[in-house]
């Protein structure tokens, strides 16, 4: 009879430990976050677009513990002893991108059900947060500091009122590191005046008035007017977690952001808010806020719009619509920011659709650089801290080696986020490096 030979625990256990790292080894994982600022850093010689229209050629920016202490020509005093000093001549220095109405950080893998986190069950849900779902670890962010986006909107979707979105940065250990602004605003799905279907047999798509639009809007009446009474109640009781997370919007503390496209709609949905007494309204979509530019304007309502790049949604509209859109608006006195919608991984692409709204309107390229700087930040309500590079404000900032609009200059050099160098290895570097050994040249 053959003896049986156990192996021992502790054998047992370095031995899978062995395997796992051996398996795990060629995995590389995302760049550690930048760590603060420990001295002054000065760029020097850079041509600087501070985001609010001005540019300054062949400048010099300098910044200490993730603040900005001084923007100017070159030939300004600074102190250079004491300070780190970075030549970047012959480059272009931007605020950093700001990605509003994404599911960045909420979403991962499309495919993959246990990565999407920006949905939840059930129609009206004031109370649920992006900020505590948002995933700093996502392969997707490190890709999208490489054409300039250093902040991010997570924006929960779904339902008729689907939750309140966080404003976060590019780069930080979890989501406390990362959040600039908590609960933003909370996000509502105005019912459009007319709904499509698509008809699989023959590819085509009817267009018909929306028969339950009016049940919709008598939820959000009966909804609101039980926020608006649980709000002017001090100490409710019992509390409810669905009304109180909506207490900040008859606040005035928190944005109210309607998903709406038609002209109709948008006019029907800002005045349902302005029934209620909300004063920070925001339209998101807006396919159609040019034939409202006037009533946008007058009411001082931002708008947010879905991807340029695209084809007009109504046959009858001129096929550079949605292209000259962003201009038309802005040249009406209408504050405008673009955004890749719910998009994740495409919204890397946000720089060039502003540069697309320059090349089909009026608008300057530093015009439409502030449809992705300083309008959203200021629609976020974070512009004392991100959206131009001024004195006092966050050093969040991207040098690349020309137009950051364009395609052909985008590529990003240094990315400093709150005065941090960060690293700007993504998967898709490595992976580039790994096939270009394969099919590269010999």
């Amino acid at each position: 009879m053959k003896t049986k030979k156990y192996i021992k625990p502790a054998s047992c256990f370095f031995g899978l430990a062995a395997i796992f790292c051996l398996n795990f080894a060629g995995y590389a994982q995302n760049p550690a976050p930048a760590k603060p600022q420990t001295k002054p850093i000065i760029l020097t010689g850079g041509t600087i677009h501070l985001g609010n229209g001005q540019v300054i050629e062949n400048g010099v920016i300098a910044f200490d513990k993730g603040v900005i202490t001084q923007v100017a020509a070159s030939g300004a005093a600074v102190d250079r002893n004491s300070s780190e000093v970075i030549d970047v001549k012959g480059k272009h220095i931007f605020p950093g991108i700001i990605s509003m109405n994404t599911t960045v950080g909420i979403q991962e893998i499309a495919s993959v059900r246990a990565t999407l986190d920006y949905n939840e069950v059930g129609e009206i849900n004031p109370h649920v947060r992006a900020l505590v779902a948002y995933n700093t670890d996502s392969e997707v962010i490190p890709t999208l500091r490489n054409t300039g986006i250093l902040l991010s909107q997570a924006v929960p979707q779904g339902g008729i009122i689907s939750g309140s979105s966080s404003v976060f940065y590019s780069d930080g250990w979890n989501w406390e590191d990362a959040v600039l602004k908590k609960d933003d605003g909370i996000w509502i799905n105005w019912p459009p005046f007319l709904a499509s279907s698509f008809n699989y047999e023959d590819f085509s798509v009817s267009v018909k008035r929306n028969e339950k639009r009016q049940e919709i809007i008598d939820v959000f009446r009966s909804t609101f007017s039980q926020a608006k009474a649980y709000a002017e109640t001090a100490k409710p009781s019992p509390a409810n977690m669905r009304l109180e997370a909506m207490r900040a919007l008859f606040k005035g503390t928190t944005n109210l952001y309607i998903r709406a496209d038609y002209a109709k709609d948008i006019i029907e949905s800002v005045k349902f808010a302005q029934e209620f007494g909300l004063k920070k309204i925001v339209i998101v979509g807006g396919d159609q806020a040019n034939k409202v530019t006037a009533f946008l304007k007058d009411n001082q309502i931002p708008v947010v719009l879905n991807p340029a790049h695209r084809l007009p949604n109504g046959t009858d509209e001129g096929v550079y619509l949605p292209y000259e859109l962003p201009g038309i608006l802005a040249k009406a006195g209408v504050k405008v920011a673009i955004t890749y919608a719910d998009e994740w991984w495409r919204t890397r692409n946000l720089a060039f659709l502003a540069g697309t709204s320059s090349g089909f309107s009026d608008v300057t390229p530093e015009q439409a650089l502030q449809f992705i700087t300083k309008n959203p930040a200021e629609i976020l309500g974070v512009d004392q801290y991100v959206g131009t590079l001024e004195k006092g404000k966050q050093a969040s900032l991207v040098v690349t080696t020309g137009d950051m609009l364009d395609m052909r200059g985008n590529a990003v050099q240094m990315v400093f986020i709150k005065g941090g160098k960060v690293n700007l290895d993504d998967k898709q570097k490595r992976l580039y490096e790994k096939y270009k050994e394969k099919y590269g040249q010999k």
